[in-house]
């Protein structure tokens, strides 16, 4: 990489505020985590808990356990956000374990590893840390439900 190509790249991960949230199944971060520290380590660059974990956040949208548990192994439980396709990218069922293959809670709900508090974070905690609008609408609505006795209209 050249030296202009690494200012830019060293600049573009300083931001404090940008908030990323990465494809998973696309990225394979946690295969070529390796990699990417030889990288940060190469440009000089802080380690990649310092750089980019504060604002760097992966999905769950990978189609079987030895892959959520590797994403959980090597990716701090605090940069993972739930996420399902829900009839996306692959609609059929898994043959080997008789479940659609976009029931990604399942995953999640079998790595070994992972605490109660943990699949808490990843199913909720952290989308709410990551997205803080979307928290203060959820607090807002839970507020309001509880200072009115009607109930709240179903989603269309």
């Amino acid at each position: 990489m050249d030296k202009a190509k690494r200012a830019q790249t060293a600049e573009t991960l300083k931001q404090p505020s940008l908030r990323l949230t990465l494809r998973a199944p696309y990225l394979y971060p946690d295969y070529h985590w390796g990699r990417y520290r030889g990288i940060a380590q190469d440009m000089k660059l802080p380690p990649l808990s310092e750089l980019l974990l504060r604002n760097v956040f992966f999905d769950t949208c990978v189609y079987h356990q030895p892959g959520i548990d590797l994403l959980a192994k090597v990716i701090p439980i605090d940069n993972i956000l739930f996420a399902s396709e829900m009839v996306g990218a692959v609609r059929g069922i898994d043959p080997e374990t008789n479940h659609y293959y976009h029931d990604t809670r399942r995953y999640i709900d079998h790595v070994a590893a992972v605490s109660d508090e943990d699949r808490r974070k990843i199913f909720e905690g952290n989308a709410r840390k990551v997205y803080g609008r979307l928290d203060a609408y959820l607090e807002g609505r839970s507020h309001s439900r509880e200072s009115s006795s009607r109930p709240e209209p179903a989603l269309q």
